[in-house]
């Protein structure tokens, strides 16, 4: 029987029906999930997004090379992308009913109303970061790679994506500080006059 690396066993035991050499070449942890049914234990691969490799990371200050702010639109543009199903297909699309000749092509509501955000967070953020974060966000490409593509020095890809990102939060209206009073004047209804 042959014996697993610490970091093979862990992942084998995180999660049982991930097959040892898949589970190798994942960043396997355990998350907590909370939606309408309550909250519940999943397994999320770590590694998958660039993004989330760089709000794990911290620079020579200390801080995280993103911003919380940034993660959290980076991930909603991304999570927009996904429901909009604007990812290539990879093989053929077998869901579809084929009527004659043609495909009858249904997009629902949901999926419109997606692409719409899509095209409108792009449009915010401007042609200058758009194709990167598409390419980092979206297709979730590593920084390295992408960099080597479009011909950029070394390590110059973090400052354009946190540049990116920072239009993206605005555009989404996250903010990395609340502003305003600090503490707002008590009013009620109940009291005539």
């Amino acid at each position: 029987m042959p014996r697993l690396s610490a970091s093979r066993a862990a992942a084998a035991v995180l999660q049982p029906d991930i097959e040892t050499p898949r589970a190798r070449h994942l960043a396997v942890a355990r998350a907590q999930l909370r939606d309408a049914e309550g909250a519940r234990s999943v397994t999320v691969n770590e590694a998958e997004s660039a993004l989330g490799w760089l709000a794990r990371r911290r620079g020579r200050d200390g801080r995280p090379l993103i911003e919380p702010v940034q993660l959290l639109a980076g991930e909603r543009l991304r999570a927009d992308f996904t429901r909009a199903h604007l990812m290539p297909r990879m093989g053929a699309d077998w869901s579809m009913q084929v009527r004659g000749t043609r495909r009858d092509g249904h997009v629902t509501d949901v999926a419109v109303a997606a692409r719409q955000r899509v095209d409108h967070a792009l449009e915010a953020v401007g042609p200058e970061f758009s194709g990167l974060l598409l390419d980092v966000c979206c297709f979730l490409k590593m920084l390295a790679d992408v960099e080597r593509e479009r011909g950029w020095p070394a390590r110059s890809g973090k400052v354009i994506l946190q540049l990116g990102l920072d239009r993206l939060a605005r555009h989404y209206g996250y903010e990395s500080e609340a502003h305003g009073r600090a503490q707002a004047p008590v009013r009620t209804w109940f009291a005539e006059g």
